[in-house]
């Protein structure tokens, strides 16, 4: 199972649910273009995700064998990217968690864009300081509060490298004429399992009406108590709904094996 984190973020992103898979399926996680220790993006306009696309399926291809292909699962850019690759047909299912992509106007999307502009501002304000503020939970919950629905369990380390990712990547810039479009389904019978969060402050939960219409065959979950990253908010519950989406059709729904 390939997991892929989302916009501004790493592959470390799914530390607290890999151990919980890792007893059921062989996990891999990846750094996207322009993120962690992946190479620099290089690109924009309207064929950014298109091309990012291409680097990730290549990159499930060096995972594929004979008689299996990958599942793949990612949260919110990287959600887009899973319902991207299952539309393709390139990998075994999907898994999507408030995956980017379906915002209702353009009006919604420039605001979720917005919501990383003014995070990334606040941290360039804290200058070299960073580090010494994000100590203090006053600063520090408050600083993560649009991504996690509790804030109290993401680690003081995990948020000061969160926060020089926000300041380093330029993802955020580059996306902004981006074109969410998915390819028409090449295997519509490619599972597929959007899960959204109830909590979800930057891709709010509205957003799933307009997912339900573009992917009538997809199995669909709202997931309580839980915001724009999960993983780190309830990590068995999550860890749950992704084996399960990539289980065989015949089980799917069992959970954990």
């Amino acid at each position: 199972m390939v997991l892929v984190h989302g916009i501004v973020h790493r592959r470390q992103a799914w530390n607290s649910v890999v151990d919980l898979l890792t007893p059921y399926r062989t996990v891999v996680t990846v750094d996207l273009l322009g993120h962690g220790e992946s190479p620099a993006l290089d690109m924009s306009g309207p064929d950014l995700l298109e091309q990012v696309v291409d680097a990730l399926s290549a990159l499930v291809a060096e995972f594929e064998t004979p008689d299996s292909r990958v599942h793949i699962a990612g949260n919110s850019l990287g959600g887009w990217l899973a319902l991207a690759l299952a539309c393709r047909g390139r990998v075994a299912s999907a898994t999507a968690l408030s995956p980017a992509g379906f915002f209702v106007n353009d009006r919604d999307r420039r605001r979720a864009i917005g919501t990383f502009q003014v995070l990334r501002s606040l941290t360039r304000g804290m200058g070299d300081h960073a580090p010494k503020l994000l100590s203090y939970k006053a600063v520090r919950y408050p600083a993560i509060s649009a991504f996690f629905a509790h804030p109290s369990r993401v680690s003081y380390d995990d948020a000061v490298i969160d926060a020089a990712s926000l300041l380093a990547n330029t993802l955020v810039d580059k996306g902004l004429d981006a074109t969410f479009e998915l390819p028409v389904a090449a295997e519509p019978h490619v599972p597929i399992t959007i899960a959204w969060g109830r909590r979800d402050l930057v891709l709010p939960i509205y957003q799933m009406a307009r997912a339900k219409k573009n992917l009538p065959h997809a199995r669909f979950i709202t997931v309580p108590g839980v915001g724009h990253v999960p993983m780190t908010d309830n990590p068995e519950l999550i860890a749950s709904i992704l084996l399960s989406g990539s289980e065989p059709p015949a089980v799917a729904g069992r959970g954990p094996r």
